[in-house]
């Protein structure tokens, strides 16, 4: 199935290569502009990914997060989990920070790309203008809204995130009749949305198709030039992230053998690798962590479970990279205010990713039009989204590994591989 879909996907791409390159932007069939049609095909298919943002990443985030409050164990194993979960996430974030800026991908679509129009430059250019702690202010008033509600129907996620963050926590405190209820809700609506995703990312390739296809007829060929230097800037971010960052935590903090857990690792890796999926790796991962590495079931069940939408460090430092190549393609000014919310997007959004192949599509639109930005720049990484995907999701079941493993060596599992 996984397969198949690569190969829809990598087929849709050079469909539109051609398609994009033999209309050009003026070609028309019945009076009708070919990049119109294009744009059409694209634009439905951004619609849909956008329709299943709010309530999925909602239902996501209050369920796993009430799964994690609600157990009886929450003070101690439930707080290291959660730290752990938020220090390696923002690891991974601000390394895939350092690298876009360091090697600056976008740079080379500079000539190519349309800049944006005079007013969304301008607002993010208001995030800046009244110094660092203006900056601030407005992304904490982001995060603190006056009106959920409201926030949510302006697809301004930052304070849904936060707000959902919260409810979760809470939703087990409350009387157990009225919590369950509730909690059943959330947990119904969450599968009704994780479905609806599936068939969402049914129609990739007719997406893949529209979005690359009006790309290269209204730019050439100058879009597909950078893809290589994106590319690479992701697989450098998350090679850092999984042989420089995690091998440090897993020696100093958790006590373990670096060499000794990847090798134990390898068949959840591999799977990984195959299904581009945390979620459908799963039982894989948790096998390995209980039997290759010793971990006991009380860790594994609690933490991995959780992991999986929690926890997903090499699609934060993805989304990071792709958001900034993106601004970096339209030519927007990256001030310091709209780094930061890019930053704390990319943090905030990997806490509520669905574990499903290509999810972080949904995330990088969200951050786009949270700062301003077209949501239709996510055209720019398709033609390379499902073979990171791969890659991605292999550090994601890796960095969820490593958090097993860190939570029980200090539960006091001192059976675990160690030096």
């Amino acid at each position: 199935m996984k397969n198949n879909m690569l190969f829809k996907v990598f087929l849709s791409m050079a469909l539109a290569l051609a398609a994009g390159v033999l209309t050009g932007p003026k070609a028309t069939i019945l009076g009708i502009l070919y990049v119109d049609i294009f744009g059409f095909i694209g634009q439905l298919f951004l619609n849909a990914l956008t329709l299943v943002v709010v309530p999925l990443v909602a239902a996501s985030i209050i369920t796993g997060t009430a799964k994690m409050s609600g157990d009886h164990s929450f003070g101690s194993l439930g707080a290291k989990t959660f730290s752990l979960f938020i220090g390696t996430v923002t690891a991974a974030v601000i390394i895939g920070w350092i690298v876009a800026m360091m090697i600056s991908p976008g740079q080379f679509l500079d000539a190519g790309m349309e800049p944006l129009g005079q007013g969304v430059q301008q607002a993010v250019i208001d995030l800046d203008e009244k110094g660092a702690f203006s900056t601030l202010q407005a992304i904490f008033f982001k995060l603190i809204p006056s009106n959920i509600l409201a926030v949510a129907s302006q697809g301004q996620m930052l304070g849904l995130i936060f707000f959902t963050l919260l409810f979760g926590f809470f939703l087990p405190k409350i009387e157990k009749g009225p919590g369950e209820i509730v909690l059943g809700f959330w947990k119904g609506l969450f599968q009704v949305m994780m479905c609806m995703t599936h068939v969402v990312m049914q129609a990739l390739p007719y997406g893949v198709f529209g979005l690359v296809a009006k790309v290269v007829a209204t730019t050439g060929t100058e879009a597909i030039k950078s893809i290589g230097a994106f590319f690479g800037t992701v697989l450098v971010g998350l090679a850092v992230y999984s042989f420089l960052f995690l091998p440090v935590l897993l020696s100093f903090v958790g006590r373990v053998n670096p060499l000794r857990h990847f090798k134990a690792m390898g068949p959840a890796l591999l799977a990984a690798f195959s299904t581009s999926s945390s979620a459908a790796t799963l039982p894989i991962t948790i096998e390995c962590v209980e039997k290759r590495a010793g971990v006991s079931n009380r860790i594994t069940s609690f933490t991995l479970p959780l992991a999986t939408t929690l926890n997903l460090s090499g699609t934060a430092l993805y989304v990071c990279v792709a958001s900034f190549f993106i601004c970096q393609a339209y030519g927007v000014e990256l001030t310091f205010g709209l780094q930061m919310l890019v930053i704390i997007m990319s943090v905030l959004t990997s806490f509520g990713m669905a574990g499903i192949p290509s999810a972080s599509l949904v995330a990088i639109v969200m951050i786009l039009n949270s700062a301003g930005l077209p949501g239709d720049g996510v055209a720019l990484i398709l033609a390379v989204e499902r073979i990171l995907d791969m890659f991605r999701t292999v550090v994601n079941v890796l960095g969820n590994t490593c958090s097993a493993v860190i939570v029980a060596r200090s539960e006091g599992e001192r059976h675990v591989l160690s030096h």
